[in-house]
């Protein structure tokens, strides 16, 4: 479904990328954990046009996008849940949700989204009035992904959705993942530096350290490899 061949991203004169080679198949949950700064997010960001790479490609089904803007691929059904979840404060719920659906004009389809996402998080369903910014931080994830469930992505970007919420809400967080993927068939590429959450719920991780591929294998590999326990899962 999406394939990343050879990118290199710089900002300014500094390499953040450096020949990153990867590919998402159809219906899986992949993946990408490392260390903070190790050049996960810009991963994303390259995906989606925000730092386009300096060289390489990035192909989704079988098109070329890496010289396409944001918007552009945006349409072809690639959306990003960003880190640190930036919903807008100042609307409400509804009107968050009003947002992820902007580019669609199916009014049936967009009213049955709405009510598999209330069905998801029935917590935004009580608090649809209410501003997002007045939401916890659990429920503004929810929210988050919410929002991008509501443009119907055929791929979905999640950066950290488990950071800086308690790990009763992870859990939850991580099972509502696995549910959309399952439920839907939403091809799901996970950034995440919680990896045994991540590795346990996805089919395959890549790992990632300054800016370069250092692994790739199934999740249950990785979860039992002796490198990734002692560097990222504090066994």
């Amino acid at each position: 479904m999406l394939k990343l061949k050879n990118i290199n991203t710089f900002y300014g004169n500094i390499q953040a990328l450096h020949d990153v080679s990867l590919e998402v198949k159809q219906g899986e949950i992949i993946t990408l954990i490392g260390a903070n700064g190790a050049g996960k997010t810009t991963t994303l960001m390259s995906i989606c046009g925000i730092v386009p790479p300096r060289s390489g490609e990035i192909i989704f089904e079988g098109k070329p996008i890496h010289q396409m803007k944001t918007d552009e691929i945006v349409k072809l059904g690639i959306v990003q849940v960003p880190e640190g979840r930036l919903i807008f404060p100042y609307m409400t719920v509804m009107e968050n949700l009003d947002m992820g659906a902007y580019l669609r004009k199916d009014k049936e389809g967009i009213k049955k989204d709405l009510e598999y996402i209330f069905e998801l998080f029935p917590i935004l369903a009580q608090r649809r009035n209410q501003q997002g910014g007045t939401l916890s931080g659990g429920e503004q994830q929810m929210l988050a992904i919410s929002r991008a469930l509501m443009a119907r992505p055929r791929l979905l970007l999640l950066d950290e959705p488990s950071l800086g919420l308690a790990p009763l809400v992870i859990r939850q967080i991580f099972e509502i993942i696995k549910k959309i993927n399952r439920e839907n068939n939403t091809t799901i590429f996970l950034v995440e530096q919680n990896a045994h959450q991540a590795l346990k719920i996805a089919h395959r991780g890549y790992v990632m350290e300054n800016g370069r591929i250092t692994l790739v294998d199934s999740a249950s590999n990785l979860l039992n490899n002796e490198e990734v326990k002692k560097a990222y899962l504090g066994l």
